[in-house]
């Protein structure tokens, strides 16, 4: 749900959030949009993030979050909030005070809600490889497939008898498709 038709900027976005604290909302392109999860959504975020907490248990690299927010420090107009986001080479999260990451995170994971629009999915994705992201996936719960970007270029479709692969982000990490939408 969009909330204003006019370019918002961070600074603006900050105060309006803050007016706001019980609601979750994030910056695309100078436009407040109101993020509105469902159960199915939810579940499949907790599956993800469960598998990937447990790889990053066993191999201390970096930490997984739900809904941290990002903002890229040479863009005034965008301050995004991937459904999972993982970050390297940061043994602790940040301090409960950081309003937002100053930066991407290597990994971004999108789920589709049922107001998004594939195009808006795809929008992120390249959003997020553009600025510092190395892997995106998006997933699409009502068809059961996965799209794997590594690079603008480099796109994988993946259906629930394929796995999710971590490349160079989570090395051997492995997730059946299948089990995320359990």
């Amino acid at each position: 749900m969009a909330i204003a038709d006019q370019k918002t900027t961070v600074e603006d976005f900050e105060a309006f959030i803050a007016k706001h604290p019980d609601r979750l909302f994030e910056l695309i392109h100078g436009e407040i949009v109101e993020k509105m999860p469902t159960p199915r959504h939810g579940r499949i975020a907790v599956n993800i993030s469960t598998e990937i907490r447990i790889y990053l248990k066993a191999n201390p690299i970096g930490w997984v979050g739900a809904e941290v927010r990002h903002s890229h420090p040479d863009d005034d107009f965008n301050d995004r909030i991937p459904d999972i986001s993982v970050h390297l080479d940061e043994n602790n999260a940040p301090d409960d005070d950081v309003k937002a990451m100053p930066k991407m995170p290597m990994m971004a994971i999108e789920i589709k809600s049922p107001d998004d629009t594939y195009a808006r999915m795809r929008a992120k994705a390249i959003y997020y490889l553009e600025n510092g992201s190395q892997l995106v996936w998006l997933v699409y719960p009502e068809k059961q497939l996965v799209e794997v970007y590594r690079s603008i270029d480099d796109i994988d479709i993946l259906t629930a008898d394929d796995s999710l692969l971590g490349y160079d982000i989570l090395p051997d990490f492995e997730l059946p498709v299948r089990e995320i939408f359990l």
